[in-house]
């Protein structure tokens, strides 16, 4: 024992082995052999200890000196390195995200606390590096107040990952519509109050009314609003929802045992608390003998079964959808669409334009024109491209109760967070401790 103590314990076999671990993790893992120069630290850390000599041996004769400043200084160096370790670890391996919204009911309940793996599809490096820990986009005890500086800036990288995404999963993704944010009123997205201002105003009007109105700012890709949808469709994929039924390359999507629709219920009496209880039913609205409610298969059966209930239908949904240029498509209507892969050409023209633009314009960051029919990026005249990133199609298991890529589109690579691997706490925002906490749902697996 004393042989391995004395082994470990010499200068030169922690310089190595900390110097394999530095490589392989910081070098290897992220690609960037700048970061080679970590060796040098390592090396007087373990070796040379100039630093210590030097500078560092000066803080340990000041602890010696004063009681008060070895408190303060443990204190300091405990926080930092708290501080430290939870970012590495926030970058390269999990964080956590607690559901905000019904969209994903009943796979996912509002109030549950999940664990999202960033290894499972390979962690992203910063866009921002510079930004202030354990906070996402805005300050503590600030609405506006950024939390980051783009006075650095990375392109997007993506380290390798456990596996490639797979149709069905549950991702965490950064919401692609948040690269622009009217600061007053950021519950709501920019493009839809844009449409909705160019409708009543007209096109150039319209946003000139709504920059008086409102701040209007931009955010980076990592910095953006954080989504969790189920990931339905995958690069080279082609969807096609017909009457709220989702198809995939002209197959019925895989069950989803959770999945909800909208119905209305009529009822020849009221349905009693205890009965919507029983249910699970955790939204309902009207009364008397008339209802409206999201429901999966198993609650409709469970409710056609009862004696007072007349009827259960499905719910249509007529609002427009992506792209929203009056080709008549639908939440419960919607394509055939295509997903771009990356490598891919598509032709372009009046069909494809409306479909593409968005990722051509911003999410691969051209510049974009259309004069006379005819199509120019980056000042040439093009009549194909060929696309840089993979693209999926996101969408909430509460299907008319959810706002994913029927509204806004495309889900990029590099928005992708990591995936939803299991609920590590979860409590009903409508119940006091203890009775709030579901047990049965703790560290259920998300499926």
């Amino acid at each position: 024992m004393d042989k391995i103590k004395a082994f470990f314990g010499n200068k030169w076999v922690g310089f190595a082995l900390m110097s394999m671990l530095y490589v392989l993790w910081f070098v290897v893992w992220t690609g960037n052999l700048w970061l080679l120069l970590g060796l040098v630290v390592i090396y007087d850390l373990y070796i040379s200890r100039y630093f210590y000599r030097y500078v560092w041996s000066k803080n340990d004769e000041l602890c010696e000196k004063s009681s008060l400043y070895r408190s303060i200084y443990e204190w300091v160096n405990a926080i930092v390195f708290a501080t430290v370790v939870a970012t590495l670890i926030h970058i390269f391996f999990f964080q956590m995200y607690v559901i905000p919204s019904s969209s994903m009911e009943k796979s996912l309940l509002v109030g549950d606390y999940l664990y999202v793996s960033k290894v499972t599809y390979g962690p992203q490096m910063p866009n921002t590096p510079l930004s202030f820990p354990f906070v996402h986009h805005t300050m503590p005890f600030s609405t506006t107040k950024k939390s980051f500086s783009e006075a650095i800036k990375w392109p997007y990288k993506r380290l390798k990952g456990l596996r490639e995404i797979e149709r069905n999963d549950v991702v965490v993704f950064n919401f692609p519509a948040g690269d622009t944010v009217l600061l007053e009123n950021q519950a709501v997205t920019y493009y839809d109050i844009l449409r909705d201002y160019q409708l009543e105003y007209g096109q150039q009007r319209g946003r000139e009314e709504l920059e008086k109105n409102y701040t209007i700012i931009s955010r980076p890709v990592d910095k953006r609003e954080n989504y969790i949808k189920r990931c339905v469709a995958l690069p080279n994929d082609t969807i096609h929802i017909i009457d709220g039924d989702l198809f995939v390359n002209d197959e019925l999507q895989e069950p989803v045992t959770e999945k909800q629709y909208c119905y209305t219920i009529r009822t020849s009496s009221p349905l009693s608390a205890y009965a919507i209880e029983k249910l699970g039913i955790t939204e309902l609205s009207g009364s008397g003998n008339h209802y409206f409610s999201p429901l999966t298969e198993s609650m409709v059966e469970a409710l056609l079964a009862m004696d007072n209930v007349i009827s259960v239908e499905r719910y249509s949904a007529p609002d427009m959808a992506f792209p929203h240029n009056g080709n008549g498509w639908t939440a419960d209507n919607f394509g055939p669409l295509w997903i771009p892969a990356k490598g891919t050409t598509i032709e372009l023209n009046s069909d494809t334009w409306p479909l593409y633009e968005r990722i051509i314009d911003v999410y691969e960051d051209n510049d974009v024109e259309v004069r006379d029919g005819e199509y120019y990026i980056n000042g040439e005249k093009s009549d194909s491209y060929t696309f840089k990133m993979d693209y999926y199609w996101m969408m909430g298991d509460n299907r008319h109760n959810s706002a994913d890529s029927r509204y806004w589109g495309f889900v990029p690579e590099d928005h992708i967070v990591g995936k939803a691997s299991f609920i590590w706490l979860s409590l009903d925002q409508n119940k006091s401790f203890p009775a709030n906490i579901r047990w049965s749902r703790l560290f259920n697996k998300v499926r």
